[in-house]
């Protein structure tokens, strides 16, 4: 069963903060800059997980998951945004030379 999961962080260090981004931007939809919503199985949880402890340092970054509960529920009527809308990821176009 696929449940839906809030993925933040809280990295210090740039390169290793653009590392779990580009980690996260695999994983699932950013809603902010450091704030993911994932839907994933048990095991894509552990994947995840796996992938992101060494790109972090223990002792200065951390990471925080929600679980919001099953996907198709009300998982998504439990994050309410206010001020600004969602961040929105651009679309990468190719480009040509």
């Amino acid at each position: 069963m696929r449940r839906c999961y809030l993925i933040s962080y809280d990295i210090t260090e740039p390169k290793r903060w653009r590392k779990v981004y580009k980690l996260m931007m695999g994983a699932g939809d950013p809603l902010q800059y450091s704030v993911f919503r994932c839907e994933l199985s048990a095991a894509e949880r552990i994947l995840l997980l796996e992938k992101l402890m060494p790109a972090i340092n223990q002792g200065e970054d951390r990471i925080m998951m929600a679980d919001l509960g099953p996907v198709n529920s009300d998982a998504d009527d439990r994050v309410e945004f206010f001020g600004a809308p969602p961040l929105v990821t651009p679309t990468r176009g190719a480009v040509i030379v």
